[in-house]
């Protein structure tokens, strides 16, 4: 980041903010523009900030958080005052459930008539107290001189802190202040390093152990250089949560996959003498159980003290990044090798693990890896696939194979419908030479469809995988496996490939599996949004 470098212009406080976001790196914004962001938008009018027009503000957020998630960088949207926060809260809770960095920054009334409850326009109540539930922090400029210190705050955060959205209000009034100063920038905060002594005892409880063990969460990403040489001095198996797939490759000897929320992988975890997680909290939506069962040591690293303190009762502590604490406990190890593991540990238990896996999956996860194992071989190494909650991602989710971290995105926290589309528009900007999928479910599709007219307005080369089962599959198998009646699960489908061509999108249909692999390498290369309908008729029920 760099330093005040040139003389100041009066101008008014929107336009700084925005010269000032600029600064920090900013790129692209998100948003839709309105009568209480006026000033902001001249302010954008100025810069070299790119201005993405979405089609509702819950596509703003969702695309500010597929951005972040591509990028490392933290995403970020404009909204106005009222409807325009109360819509992106949705995608602002995802991001916050799944610790993606996101900047939202919004409007709000005048400052001498905050909470007065008098009628203005988009008038809230408390706008900043709702973001305070699904932010990190929740801030409102008093006057002008407050916002530089509210985005060095934001930015510290993101960079030291578990990231989480920030949202920071701005009043009207102090929108449209003179600032004669140019804003300085906050220095970066760096890593966070492990205390020694915390150091010292997970290496002793590691060089311990016969069967350990490492589990991956989000936190861990940007370690991928040292994940694979501290598995290997460790010689560990490593799983991972959804949202860590990829930081050690799939194909590694020791990768042992997104398995957690399987019963063999649950069974796995319960073998090892000592447990290492790196940046995960372990949640109910990581695991869909309650808890692990854990019968050896766990040491956790987190940069979140209430995961340090749980219920897992770590035996080592740590508050640190992932990545030097990874870095520091692999050197220690070279130094100091632990003694050889208990026999059939290491890459032989990963293999028993693969195939108990294998013979888990039932009919519906086999019939779901039919079109997955197709869009594996079409899709280049360096793709990226965005997904909606839809049972077909829930399979990719511990089958699909990546081979480095930001290559498979599912919305595993909050579990929001309507996320793969938007979020897919804000990788693929993120990352314009990543081929970029949004594997969406028909119900879920519809939630923000709209935002196709985005994708096609900034000429996206995108391709979207509908699995069409004509209905809420998930919720429709639940009640049938609980004897319920059936009510809300099978709604009425439009015609998604006209729909889509209204839009001027490309949408082709699959009529057979035979067919698909042709179509799906057309789709990832046409040079605009392609969709493509995936009838689950064509896959065959298996035994």
């Amino acid at each position: 980041m760099d330093g005040v470098s040139e003389a100041a212009v009066p101008q008014s406080c929107g336009e700084a903010l925005v010269a000032l976001l600029e600064r920090y790196g900013v790129d692209t914004i998100f948003g839709v523009p309105g009568v209480h962001t006026l000033t902001l938008y001249r302010g954008l009018a100025k810069s070299a900030i790119r201005h993405v027009l979405v089609r509702h503000e819950q596509g703003a957020a969702f695309a500010a958080d597929g951005y972040a998630r591509a990028s490392g960088k933290p995403g970020v949207a404009c909204v106005i005052t009222g409807p325009g926060v109360t819509n992106a809260a949705t995608g602002v809770g995802q991001a916050y459930s799944d610790s993606v960095p996101m900047l939202v920054i919004s409007a709000v009334n005048e400052t001498w008539n905050l909470g007065q409850g008098s009628g203005r326009l988009h008038e809230m109540r408390d706008q900043r107290g709702l973001m305070a539930a699904i932010t990190g922090l929740s801030a409102t400029a008093l006057t002008a001189a407050q916002v530089p210190g509210l985005l060095a705050k934001a930015y510290s955060l993101f960079e030291a802190e578990r990231p989480r959205p920030v949202h920071i209000e701005v009043p009207l009034d102090v929108l449209d202040e003179v600032v004669a100063s140019t804003w300085p920038l906050r220095p970066d905060s760096g890593e966070r390093h492990p205390a020694p002594a915390a150091l010292d005892g997970a290496l002793a409880l590691l060089r311990q152990a016969e069967r350990p063990l490492i589990i991956l969460g989000g936190g861990a990403m940007g370690a991928e250089q040292e994940i694979p040489a501290l598995a290997e001095a460790l010689e560990a198996p490593v799983q991972t949560t959804v949202a860590a797939k990829g930081v050690l490759p799939e194909s590694h000897r020791l990768a042992a996959g997104s398995t957690l929320s399987t019963t063999a992988g649950q069974a796995f975890a319960a073998e090892a003498d000592c447990v290492l997680v790196l940046g995960s909290e372990l949640a109910e939506t990581d695991l869909w159980t309650d808890r692990l069962e854990l019968a050896g040591k766990v040491i956790r690293v987190d940069l979140d003290p209430d995961r340090l303190n749980d219920a897992y009762n770590a035996a080592v502590a740590i508050a640190a990044h992932v990545r030097p604490t990874a870095a520091a406990l692999a050197q220690g190890l070279a130094r100091d090798p632990a003694p050889s593991r208990a026999e059939g540990w290491g890459d032989a238990a990963v293999q028993r693990l693969r195939q108990a896996g294998a013979a888990e999956a039932g009919p519906l996860m086999r019939r779901h890896n039919e079109v997955l194992a197709r869009l594996r071989l079409a899709l280049p190494e360096n793709g990226m696939v965005l997904t909606d909650m839809t049972q077909i991602a829930y399979t990719g989710n511990v089958t699909f194979p990546v081979q480095a971290p930001r290559s498979w995105v599912h919305p595993q926290g909050y579990g929001t419908l309507g996320y793969a589309l938007p979020a897919a528009i804000g990788a693929k900007l993120a990352a314009p030479e990543r081929p970029v999928v949004a594997l969406v479910g028909d119900a879920g599709f519809l939630y923000t469809l709209q935002e196709l007219a985005t994708a096609v307005e900034e000429q996206l080369p995108l391709l979207i995988l509908l699995w069409n089962n004509n209905g809420l599959g998930q919720i429709r198998d639940d009640m049938i496996a609980r004897g319920y009646q059936q009510i809300g699960v099978s709604p009425r489908n439009p015609d998604y490939l006209a729909l889509a061509r209204a839009f001027g999108a490309r949408a082709e249909r699959a009529e057979s599996l035979d067919s698909l692999p042709d179509l799906l390498r057309e789709g990832l290369a046409h040079p605009g949004p392609f969709l493509l309908e995936v009838p689950d008729r064509i896959v065959p029920a298996v035994g």
